[in-house]
């Protein structure tokens, strides 16, 4: 495998932020998920279930931000920079369109949401809660549409324009903003002494002491969650006024039909492909909830660790994007080509660590995470099977962000939602319910689609066919 070390140095130092600011989301996540689940099973599922919900719609700024990304970082390359900020308001302007039926459908429609992807037993008392909890938390969730979609959009733009730290810094302070919300409204200032006297760090609810919060429970994540994503919006909006970034004529945006049809070519494939893959994880999810409460928990806390698998690569994935963009724009092909390679092998060194974790210490993991027997019963096996899809998925991933960067996203999405929809979801659920093999065999149904998405995207970018499209 060639390689090289300037560029392997270069994706390290525009990655390394990338990482950091997705690490800093996972441990973010994994810290509201062992708040949401000291509230019970009930809860943790509710609240997995209403944010893959969120998700899926959200999912949506993935496209609009591959649109940013790949438009802007090849006028980088070109040095045509005012265009990248063209690109950037650009993309408000479909996020915006984007968003705002979105979220007035969500939020009317949060109870008969909830209730189709959660509803299996009218005399099931705990899955009634389960539906109540995750109706209120999708209601609250759907009006942080807008400023999900508009902060990826924002983050394709500083990513494309080598200024990862932005992203960094952003991404950083508004999780911290989220789980310190989160502590106070889903306990309240009466709880939140003996909350973190249990954890053994009673000093820490000295922070929340200066103000009187209700326990608004599952509905206070929710509300923490939108409110952490608004100051996320604002915080990326101010950086446009430092001087570094004033080269790039910010806040001079010609708007031009033709450049705006061609962020939606862009990005429209991957946008689809992400919300069709979310579904289909939400469908996969009700399968789990068919076994049962205990497995769609098990399932929410196996979910969120895999992130802290992924996220590595999909910050080099991310970087790496930039940087095949920038190199086409310059007509520099084997420079692109040579930090596909090196992307690759820093992937399959992050994920392949995190993933030999995974199988070979899963009971120290998960008991970080609930104190439920059951839980933990069930989900060593499952975090063992995710342990070993890291080395497909480090290679998958990378492609994945990488081929769309140089105008390829058809093709991924494409490859990504028949796999996902043809293979992965028929599987799961003759596994887990046909099979009887409960939440293991619905895990084990993963590597129908890992596997085979890496080897393919691993094909296609042998051809060399990426290096010819134009933007």
């Amino acid at each position: 495998m060639r390689t090289n070390k300037k560029i392997s140095k270069e994706i390290i130092i525009l990655g390394i932020p990338i990482i950091l600011s997705n690490m800093s989301r996972v441990i973010m996540s994994l810290a509201d998920m062992a708040m949401v689940g000291h509230l019970g099973a009930g809860a943790l599922a509710a609240t997995g279930m209403g944010s893959l919900i969120i998700w899926i719609v959200s999912s949506m700024g993935i496209g609009l931000r591959t649109g940013v990304q790949a438009v802007s970082s090849r006028r980088l390359g070109q040095k045509k920079f005012s265009q990248c900020s063209d690109s950037l308001w650009h993309g408000v302007i479909l996020a915006s369109i984007i968003s705002i039926p979105l979220t007035i459908i969500g939020s009317t429609y949060s109870s008969e949401i909830s209730y189709y992807f959660l509803f299996n037993d009218v005399n099931n008392i705990m899955e009634k809660q389960v539906i109540d909890y995750c109706a209120e938390y999708i209601f609250i969730g759907f009006f942080s549409v807008f400023f999900v979609l508009t902060s990826f959009v924002f983050q394709g733009f500083y990513i494309s324009i080598k200024e990862t730290k932005v992203h960094m810094v952003v991404t950083i302070s508004s999780n911290i903003l989220n789980v310190y919300l989160n502590a106070a409204l889903i306990y309240g200032s009466e709880r939140i002494t003996a909350y973190f006297t249990d954890l053994g760090f009673p000093f820490l609810a000295v922070f929340w002491n200066w103000a009187q919060f209700p326990a608004l429970e599952v509905k206070g994540a929710a509300i923490a969650t939108l409110i952490a994503f608004m100051w996320m919006l604002c915080h990326y909006f101010l950086y446009l006024y430092k001087d570094r970034i004033k080269v790039f004529s910010p806040f001079k945006f010609i708007y031009k039909s033709k450049k705006i049809i061609k962020q939606i070519k862009l990005g429209f494939p991957i946008g689809i492909q992400e919300m069709l893959s979310m579904t289909a994880f939400a469908i996969f999810y009700k399968i789990i909830a068919m076994i049962g409460p205990i497995q769609l928990a098990t399932s929410e806390i196996i979910l969120n660790i895999a992130h802290a698998s992924f996220m590595p690569a999909v910050g080099i994935g991310m970087a790496s994007a930039t940087l095949v963009g920038k190199y086409l724009g310059e007509k520099k092909y084997d420079k692109a080509e040579l930090v596909i390679i090196n992307a690759i092998k820093w992937s399959l060194l992050f994920m392949g660590s995190m993933g030999t974790i995974f199988i070979f210490f899963p009971q120290w993991i998960i008991p970080l995470f609930t104190n439920n027997i059951d839980i933990i019963t069930s989900g060593i096996p499952c975090l063992r099977i995710i342990g070993v899809l890291q080395y497909f998925d480090a290679i998958g991933l990378t492609l994945f962000f990488i081929l769309p960067a140089a105008g390829n996203t058809l093709f991924p999405a494409i490859v990504n939602t028949m796999i996902c929809w043809m293979l992965f979801l028929p599987l799961s659920y003759y596994l887990a319910i046909v099979m009887g093999m409960g939440v293991i065999g619905a895990w084990l149904a993963f590597a129908a689609w890992i596997i085979p998405f890496a080897l393919i995207m691993a094909l296609k970018v042998r051809t060399g066919s990426w290096k010819l499209i134009e933007i």
